[in-house]
Formats: C-alpha cells, sequence, structure tokens
C-alpha cells in the first residue's frame, strides 16, 4: 500500500492518500467492499463488542486519551467514547472510518502513523502483533511507542495457546457464527487462516495470514520496539499491557 500525504477535513478528521492493494495470501469473500486484508466492511459493522471496553478500563481507567489502531468499523471505538475516553481512531480503510462517529479519525496503515503527539493509551488489537512480514509488525510496535506517553499503556491483543491448534472452532455472532476452519503452514513461521461467517442473510469468507509469537518471541519483539510487558491483563495472556522503556 502506498501512503502519500494526509489533510484534515472540515469534519476534524484527518485523511491520508492511499493506492490500495489486496496483500498477497490475503482474501474475502462476499457481499459488499473489501479492505486489502480482505475484511467484509458490511461484516465488520455486524461485529458486536466483546469485552475489550471493560478490560481497557479495568487497566487505565478514564478519562484518557487513546489511540486506537487498526479500529475497523469501530466496534470497540463506540464503547470506549462512551466510557470517557478521548479517542483518535486509526485505520487504512476510508469505508470503514466512514462508519465511526464522536472519534477523530486518521486514514493511515498503523506502520507508516506518525501524528507527532503522544497518547495515554495505545491500544492495538485483532492479533495485529501477529503481523507475518516481522519488519510491519516491528515498524507497528513502535508507532506504538512513538505515540505512547512516557508514564502511558500500550494494550495489545495476542493469539492464545491453541489459536492454531483448537480447530475447527466455532463462535456464536448474535444471529450467527464465526467459524475457524483452517490454520494451515505456509512455511517460515507463517500460518494461512480461513475464517467463514455466517448469518441468516448473509455469508462471508476470510482468509489471512499470521505468525504465532511465543511468549518468549512476543515479550522480544517487544523490547526491541523500546516496551515491556508491564503485566497480563487476563488470565489466558491474550491481552497485555506494555510499558515504554525508559
Amino acid at each position: 500500500m502506498n501512503f502519500s500525504g494526509k489533510r484534515a477535513d472540515g469534519a476534524g478528521r484527518i485523511r491520508a492518500t492511499l493506492d490500495p492493494v489486496q496483500r498477497d495470501g490475503y482474501e474475502g469473500t462476499g457481499p459488499g467492499e473489501f479492505t486489502p486484508d480482505g475484511c467484509s466492511v458490511e461484516l465488520y459493522r455486524r461485529l458486536p463488542v466483546r469485552d475489550e471496553p471493560q478490560i481497557i478500563a479495568a487497566a487505565v481507567p478514564p478519562p484518557a486519551t487513546l489511540l486506537e489502531l487498526g479500529c475497523g468499523a469501530g466496534r470497540v471505538t463506540k464503547s470506549l467514547v462512551s466510557l470517557g475516553y478521548e479517542v483518535t481512531a486509526v485505520d487504512e480503510s476510508a469505508a470503514m472510518l466512514a462508519t465511526i462517529e464522536d472519534a477523530e479519525t486518521v486514514l493511515s496503515p498503523i506502520e507508516d502513523l506518525a501524528l507527532y503527539r503522544v497518547f495515554d493509551i495505545v491500544f492495538l488489537s485483532s492479533f495485529l502483533v501477529h503481523a507475518p512480514d516481522i519488519a510491519v509488525r516491528q515498524r507497528m510496535l513502535r508507532a506504538c511507542r512513538q505515540h505512547v506517553e512516557y508514564d502511558g499503556t500500550v494494550i495489545i491483543q495476542r493469539e492464545g495457546a491453541g489459536w492454531h491448534t483448537k480447530i475447527p472452532r466455532q463462535n456464536p455472532i448474535g444471529d450467527g457464527y464465526s467459524r475457524v476452519t483452517a490454520s494451515t503452514d505456509v512455511g517460515d513461521g507463517v500460518r494461512e487462516v480461513h475464517v467463514e461467517y455466517g448469518f441468516p442473510d448473509a455469508h462471508w469468507t476470510q482468509t489471512f495470514r499470521s505468525r504465532p509469537l511465543t511468549v518468549e518471541q512476543f515479550e522480544t519483539a517487544l523490547r526491541e520496539a523500546g516496551l515491556f510487558v508491564e503485566r497480563y491483563l487476563t488470565s489466558d495472556g491474550t491481552w497485555v499491557a506494555a510499558s515504554p522503556i525508559s
């Protein structure tokens, strides 16, 4: 994806000029528009918020400034704003950002982000820390470090034990379901994951790539980006609070 600058519009949103390119190994099928990583915009508008806002609030209570990286269609954003956070939401998809209200939005790939300001909380969810390209992952983590206050907190969602082996597995989503049907080794430590989403009126699939990380590899990647694990926020180790290395 090419990034060629950004500008503010009259609604207070920061926009960039982007040339979207479908990433190798990423694909989506179903109705509506898709992002470069195979996400359906219409599907992501349907997905419900889970326990993310409560996990964040328990770690760093509002009020606080919060930078949400990879916000998608605002599944979590609205709840964070309602809790009292001042949210700046970042995504590379203009169609995703168009659904967000009551928060500043920034159109940019996370790894290219340069806002030249810092936040009390930086939030990196959706397992984005498992980017298959190691260089991209490190640029994402450095973006987290560059945008967090010196005494701030970076909250990261990571894959738990068995994420790639307990397959197939299915979870309910309102009147539908999500089902992880495959996680295939494609070499160099990378897995190709296939997910299906079914609703009474529509069906989607998404294929994406993930680089599993042991706890040691995860913590090493954070240290290389200038962060350290302060604590694990959930008993399964999937939510992590990190702090800048002084």
